[in-house]
């Protein structure tokens, strides 16, 4: 994995950590909806809306599309289908290093 991946896994991690984001990832995955429409349906205010579209968008978790005059945004599962095989590549690597050290252990017992 390369630095800009870790930095890519670190800017999602980052965007997920709030509760509010993880509500509008899911309103989105519903449905494309506006900032407008987000703020009826979540107790945050539309600019607070628009901030947290900002951060999820900048780390590419959602992407904007213009429909008429309005804008909606549209959840996209690609960046956490990719967050999630790189979690999985990770705990891969942790489970071989852990079976390498068990098996030694075993060894020195024996």
């Amino acid at each position: 994995m390369t630095v800009g991946t870790y930095a890519e896994l670190a800017s999602v991690f980052a965007a997920l950590s709030d509760e509010t984001r993880w509500e509008i990832l899911t309103e989105l995955g519903r449905a494309d909806q506006s900032a407008s429409s987000l703020a009826t349906r979540l107790p945050v205010s539309r600019q607070a809306i628009a901030k947290h579209l900002n951060a999820l968008q900048a780390c590419g978790l959602v992407e904007s599309v213009k429909v008429g005059r309005e804008i909606r945004y549209r959840a996209l599962g690609a960046e956490l289908n990719k967050t999630a095989r790189t979690l999985e590549r990770i705990g891969a690597e942790w489970d071989r290093r852990l079976a390498a050290i068990k098996q030694i252990a075993e060894s020195m017992e024996e």
